[in-house]
């Protein structure tokens, strides 16, 4: 469940990656703790945004919001920093109620193997479990997870009695609700209750725009498998459905004009850009084309210092390509393509590369850390970077920044030196 905030490493600081591992680990390991290691399988990415409002509205003097976790599979067997506290296991308790909501949406759906039997059966004892120990856990921080569960059930009441050519907001209703509940109440841990209106209504058009988001992106497979879609029944084309979402994301931007937060980096980046590049991923790029994309490394040996004008890499007569020299902009050393000086490593038989691979895919290495292939020994990103970002990113994004010279209409919501974006603006 990754949701629909997914921070591509390449946009993020190191100090603003190395926060939001504390919050996503911190959500992992709360979840955990409080309900069991099955309700890891909970953890999402725009979960941990409860947390990280919390911490951001924190008082600068408060420093118990971390702590030293121990070491992890996922984290290839070391220690970090985590989030920790009642923003943690809120975001925890909310995480395993949507998660909740979301199998028994698949049961009643009959989608995949909930059509059977067996599975459905399993996969509710599981909801109900879930529901209880996310509502004990939810009031311990003073939190009723009734509302998420009420709006759930009138979801399927709202989807039954729309008829077609009705508002698609009458839809996300619900939606808005549950997601403007839970971010309003990270005023009240955070003590900052003159948060708690903008909190609301950026929480609103955040459940409006994960709604929408997830609509979209699903019509074409609901329309074959003749599912019910919301912008199918209500017969809302695309070019709405995409300026609904985008008027979202200006809203989200004006709310958050209004919360006080003690550290608006992070916060910043992912309620006002990263909802961005969601819409700009379902839809398509509005407005503008990046300035330049950073491709797979070693793949074309592209970097971002590469001149606009360069000539193609010229390879001599006789000579394979890969001997060809490279131009003096390409990177070189390790990491880049094969090592300086020697030949590369030597591989593996098949019998002792697959004992390796077992060996890492037990460990998870070859999902979340940079390990060496088990047969080619060559060096590689895991699984979980080299999808993140997809083919490409937009590592220098006009709008990433919140300064003038980027473009960006939300400048006013904080300074440039503080914004900690990655932008060398």
């Amino acid at each position: 469940m990754f949701g629909i905030i997914r921070p591509c490493g390449h946009r993020l600081s190191e100090r603003l990656r190395t926060s939001w591992m504390a919050h996503l680990c911190g959500l992992c390991l709360a979840l955990r703790d409080d309900h069991g290691q099955l309700a890891r399988t909970a953890t999402n990415y725009d979960g941990l945004i409860i947390s990280v409002l919390v911490e951001a509205q924190a008082a600068p003097t408060d420093t118990n919001w971390r702590r030293t976790a121990g070491p992890c599979p996922l984290r290839g067997m070391r220690t970090a920093s985590v989030a920790k506290g009642e923003g943690a296991r809120l975001a925890a308790a909310v995480s395993l109620a949507l998660a909740s909501v979301k199998i028994r949406d698949h049961v009643e759906d009959r989608d995949g193997v909930f059509a059977r039997r067996p599975v459905a059966a399993g996969a509710r004892a599981v909801t109900r479990r879930w529901d209880r120990q996310s509502a004990g856990s939810a009031s311990a921080v003073g939190f009723d997870t009734a509302v998420l569960l009420d709006a759930a059930s009138r979801q399927g009441e709202l989807e039954r009695s729309l008829r077609p050519g009705g508002s698609v907001l009458l839809v996300t209703e619900p939606t808005e609700t549950a997601t403007s509940a839970a971010f309003a109440h990270t005023a009240v841990i955070a003590g900052r209750p003159g948060n708690a209106a903008p909190l609301a209504e950026a929480g609103r058009l955040f459940g409006r725009l994960a709604h929408l988001l997830d609509a979209a992106e699903d019509q074409a497979a609901d329309a074959a498998s003749g599912a019910w879609n919301p912008l199918t029944a209500t017969g809302t084309d695309r070019a709405e459905a995409e300026r609904l979402c985008r008027d979202a994301v200006h809203g989200i931007r004006l709310a958050l004009r209004e919360v006080e937060l003690t550290d608006r980096a992070l916060v910043h980046v992912l309620l006002a850009h990263e909802t961005e590049t969601a819409v700009d991923r379902v839809f398509g790029r509005a407005g503008h084309a990046a300035s330049c994309r950073r491709g797979p490394v070693g793949a074309e040996h592209a970097t971002a210092d590469t001149p606009q004008d360069a000539p193609p890499r010229q390879v001599p007569p006789g000579q394979a390509p890969e001997q060809a020299p490279l131009p003096p902009w390409v990177p070189q050393g390790p990491g880049f393509g094969p090592p300086l000086g020697g030949k590369p490593p030597h591989p593996r038989n098949l019998l002792a590369g697959c004992a390796v691979w077992a060996l890492m895919a037990c460990s998870c290495q070859l999902l979340c850390c940079e390990h060496d292939d088990p047969f080619s020994r060559e060096r590689r990103k895991g699984f979980c970077e080299r999808h993140d970002c997809g083919k490409a990113c937009d590592c220098c994004d006009p709008s990433c920044c919140e300064c003038g010279k980027c473009g960006c209409d939300c400048c006013d919501s904080c300074g440039c030196e503080g914004c900690d974006c990655g932008c060398d603006c």
